[in-house]
């Protein structure tokens, strides 16, 4: 059961704001419920995750990093939510089963998931041999800090369920199995 259960009764900005989701999506998922007790939590959500996709990099690495993220962070939410949206995006099961344990089948995206890793574990400092490890793959300066965004974005909403302890709505995947070693 949810610590903070969805908001029955937001303002009308964040109605607004949900009604725009369940036409986009057909369902409003619980995150967005949960968001909706904080106009400034819920419009912090929709503005990053629109200028998000916005990046240069694609919503395949964009969802392969969320995973990655929820599978480190132990997030059986975002990781559920983003199996299921990365299979829109046209990931394969496997890729993303990989994926969740920072693994993948193509190389370009291994060193973004790898770099993702370390990002988490260090808390955000990573070696210069990191950053030069993903450049070294293929990423532009640019490209770099879109990664470093995605992630921080993916921490949020890790850490937002987690204190809300937001009731699964999406096939349940679980984390329990993933290891935490970078």
């Amino acid at each position: 059961m949810a610590r903070i259960e969805p908001n029955s009764n937001p303002s009308s900005e964040a109605q607004e704001k949900l009604n725009a989701i369940e036409a986009k999506l057909g369902v409003v998922p619980n995150i967005f419920k949960t968001f909706a007790h904080s106009d400034a939590v819920l419009d912090f959500y929709m503005q990053g995750s629109g200028a998000l996709g916005n990046t240069s990099i694609s919503a395949q690495l964009r969802e392969s990093i969320a995973l990655t993220v929820a599978g480190v962070n132990s997030c059986d939410y975002c990781a559920s939510a983003h199996t299921k949206i990365g299979e829109g995006a046209g990931l394969a099961a496997d890729e993303l089963a990989q994926n969740l344990h920072g693994k993948s089948g193509d190389s370009k995206t291994q060193a973004a998931l790898k770099f993702s890793l370390k990002l988490v574990n260090s808390q955000g400092n990573p070696s210069d041999a990191d950053v030069q490890a993903l450049k070294d793959a293929g990423y532009s300066d640019g490209e770099v800090l879109e990664i470093t965004a995605v992630v921080a974005f993916n921490i949020f909403t890790n850490y937002f369920n987690h204190v809300a302890d937001t009731d699964v709505d999406f096939p349940h995947v679980s984390t329990s199995d993933v290891s935490k070693a970078a």
